[in-house]
């Protein structure tokens, strides 16, 4: 067994919530618990615990980060996260605004097995459906050279690399209007004071709000 497939739906959670913050430094008992929706004694209950099983580095006053063991095991989880999210999708046909809450309650119980043979079935995927990077077996992530829709000037052309995932009705909508990852959209003209972004993909012109621009991630192309 795999070190995920021994701890708790709990433990998982906390180590993929700190993963996903940890990008800023070190995260500090508030962030993790607006993240994950508790209280701030649960929080410093659970690093403590965390801490004394060897999975992160906890102080008090400077927050915590993953120790290599827990990095190691929160990409376990993130792994089967993205791969149950593309078998959602690819074979089970879920609409993108579903994929992520269901991934989320089967991602805590399949084992490293199960999760090898969906990679296999998916002919070794590199990306889930919304763009995010799958790691690889051995915890690798591959480096992405990608920015927001919004920061993209008028006349460049890009194509999309990953969808931000918090937010379900708007991925919905994103669905809806065809701006999923591999599209290549080309920027038409940017209102100032962030307003609209007019763009264009498969041969339609669209419109799009800039903050919705924001949750784009694009690579520029020549």
């Amino acid at each position: 067994m795999k070190g995920s497939e021994l701890l708790t739906q709990s433990v998982q959670d906390y180590l993929k919530a700190i993963y996903k913050l940890e990008g800023k430094g070190a995260v500090s008992t508030t962030e993790l618990a607006k993240e994950l929706e508790v209280s701030g004694a649960s929080v410093t209950g659970m690093l403590k615990r965390l801490s004394k099983m060897g999975l992160v580095d906890y102080n008090s006053y400077k927050g915590v980060k993953l120790t290599s063991r827990g990095e190691k095991v929160s990409l376990e989880i993130i792994r089967h996260h993205r791969l149950l999210e593309l078998f959602l999708k690819e074979e089970l046909g879920y609409k993108l605004d579903r994929v992520h809450e269901e991934a989320c309650r089967l991602e805590h119980v399949i084992s490293e097995e199960f999760a090898d043979k969906i990679y296999d079935m998916l002919g070794n995927p590199k990306f889930d459906p919304h763009g995010h990077p799958i790691p690889t077996k051995e915890g690798k992530m591959p480096t992405i050279h990608e920015v927001p829709l919004s920061e993209v000037e008028p006349g460049k052309k890009t194509v999309i690399r990953r969808l931000a995932d918090s937010d379900q009705k708007l991925l919905g909508y994103l669905e809806e209007i065809g701006l999923m990852p591999n599209v290549k959209v080309s920027v038409l003209s940017k209102s100032p004071f962030n307003g609209p972004i007019s763009i264009k993909h498969d041969n339609v012109e669209k419109v799009i709000g800039y903050e919705v621009a924001g949750k784009i991630y694009v690579e520029l192309v020549n």
